[in-house]
């Protein structure tokens, strides 16, 4: 029996035919509290990626309270330390999903998606094909090597 768990144009067909809800893994790493949004994407690929923007509040106190010294949120997306923050947050949810499903690799965007740069509906649901046109070089990049 097929049972689908999303909005169906927006399911993701890997390289290997497994079929993947990308909202699942989205709203997963949302929940946690220093994630705003994030962008799954795989289709054809051989694995999926990621694009990951900071909760600008909370990650700014994270790194208050750690001793990270930063000027601007672009800095701290850059910031390893931020960076291994995100990467713990993904290997969690790595771990409860089967491989084909997890999440790879990954970006920390330096601005959160909105409505006025493109990457959100009204409802504040991600606009895949417009963010994956925008971010097209980094996503390419993912699947270079």
């Amino acid at each position: 029996m097929v049972r689908i768990t999303d909005r169906k144009k927006d399911i993701i067909v890997n390289a290997g035919g497994k079929n993947i809800a990308p909202q699942n893994l989205e709203n997963a790493l949302k929940a946690t509290p220093y994630i705003s949004q994030v962008m799954v994407h795989g289709d054809k690929r051989p694995y999926l990626v990621a694009l990951i923007t900071l909760n600008e509040e909370n990650i700014a106190k994270w790194a208050k309270d750690e001793g990270v010294i930063f000027t601007s949120n672009e800095e701290l997306a850059k910031n390893e330390r931020v960076r291994k923050l995100v990467q713990k947050y993904v290997d969690d949810l790595n771990a409860r999903e089967p491989s084909y499903s997890s999440i790879k690799k990954f970006a920390v965007l330096p601005a959160d998606f909105s409505q006025e740069t493109g990457e959100l509906t009204p409802t504040l649901k991600v606009k895949r094909k417009f963010t994956q046109e925008k971010f097209k070089a980094l996503i390419d990049g993912f699947y270079s090597n």
